[in-house]
């Protein structure tokens, strides 16, 4: 990777939560997009109030981070009663800009939030230069473009179109099977409506096709012995193409994850944020196979026919579990104040993930609870602990452990 072409580069990172977003900014984000308890495409995330919302923004822009708050809902007139207030909340709170896709919500935050930087969700999905123009011309700042667009394709536009308009790019995560993510398959089989963040996913399922022969009867013509995964997407991965991205034209580059887990988070940032500053790639790629996914792919963006479905199984690869946050560390008593988030037991080897540093371990050396009571292990989540450790730990650290 070219350090200095890749200074260029904003690192933009999901965030579901405020421990999530803690753990993109400690772990190397630019920025960090998350949404409200209204109008954004993943509802299921725990998401963030308004109250929240200020919050984030005073912690994130305190060490030089921006918030982006997604408003991508497909909107009714019902919901436009909303969302003058919802923006201009926003506004007031200082969040960066606004990640939207209705042309509603554009004229909205002109007239409320007129200061709000507007960036048009991929749900818009724009393929070519005279769309994004168009965009331009009504106030958007930024495109996060298709995800059904070619390195190529995206270099051809940059070259058409003014410099004040970013371009932002999906880089890494789930791939959805319809097109940059409209699907009414959630809202027939669940009566999830996936445009309001309410999608359950399941172009993940197991189906079968079966074929209703003379006699009435019905033929499974594709399956294994749990069905077949038909729709199940692999998953992103252009870390080995960062440069590639970079020329193109792209400024921002956008991990996908708001409702995945503060593991994803951190490992996922910290690989892009080490391969961003020129680390072995073998060691990035180590780390992004650790964490829970589906096979990778590069999706349509190097123009070479990437393979996007998924294997048969339909499952996820995952080496490690998370084991314990770190709260503290007593370097001088070589004690680990952790919250425990998976069992583990006094002896077990455990891998510290840390900013930039990714090849440290050590074994468990003591349990206690916090009231000094020795434990042989840790068996019940969530409960705070002090264990021995012979590693240097800061604050947020992860403590991870291979599946068994």
């Amino acid at each position: 990777m070219d350090t200095e072409r890749s200074k260029r580069a904003e690192l933009l990172a999901p965030a579901g939560n405020m421990e999530r977003l803690k753990t993109a900014i400690q772990f190397g984000a630019d920025a960090v997009y998350l949404g409200t308890t209204a109008f954004s495409l993943r509802n299921m995330a725990d998401n963030f109030t308004l109250e929240e919302v200020r919050e984030a923004v005073e912690y994130a822009h305190a060490r030089g981070v921006k918030i982006y708050i997604t408003v991508n809902a497909f909107m009714r007139d019902k919901e436009l009663e909303t969302l003058p207030e919802t923006l201009k909340a926003l506004d007031d709170a200082g969040v960066d800009a606004l990640i939207i896709n209705d042309p509603s919500v554009i004229l909205t935050a002109k007239r409320v939030a007129p200061r709000l930087a507007l960036h048009l969700s991929t749900q818009a999905n724009t393929l070519n230069s005279e769309a994004a123009r168009f965009w331009h011309e009504h106030g958007i700042e930024r495109i996060v473009l298709a995800r059904e667009l070619t390195l190529s394709e995206i270099r051809e536009m940059r070259e058409k179109l003014p410099e004040t308009l970013e371009l932002e790019a999906f880089v890494h995560g789930a791939m959805c099977v319809s097109y940059s993510g409209r699907c009414l398959l959630s809202n027939y089989i669940a009566g999830r409506d996936s445009n309001k963040g309410e999608c359950v996913q399941p172009c993940r399922w197991s189906y079968e096709v079966r074929e209703r022969g003379s006699n009435g009867e019905y033929f499974t013509l594709i399956s294994e012995k749990d069905g077949s995964y038909i729709m199940n997407s692999r998953d992103m991965c252009m870390v080995e193409h960062l440069d590639e991205i970079i020329d193109s034209g792209i400024i921002s580059l956008k991990i996908e994850g708001r409702m995945k887990s503060i593991l994803y988070v951190a490992t996922v940032v910290n690989a892009y944020r080490m391969a961003l500053d020129g680390a072995d790639m073998k060691t990035v790629m180590d780390e992004l196979d650790r964490i829970s996914h589906r096979p990778y792919t590069t999706g349509f963006m190097l123009d070479n026919g990437a393979e996007l479905m998924a294997s048969d199984d339909g499952g996820y690869i995952q080496d490690y579990r998370i084991a314990a946050v770190v709260l503290d560390y007593d370097a001088e008593r070589g004690i680990a104040h952790i919250e425990q988030r998976n069992r583990f037991f006094d002896g077990d080897e455990l891998s510290i993930l840390s900013p930039g540093d990714v090849s440290r371990r050590f074994k468990v050396c003591g349990i206690k609870n916090e009231d000094g009571e020795a434990r042989d292990g840790a068996p019940h989540p969530c409960q705070r602990l002090f264990i021995g450790c012979s590693e240097m730990l800061q604050r947020g650290d992860i403590l991870r452990q291979l599946n068994s």
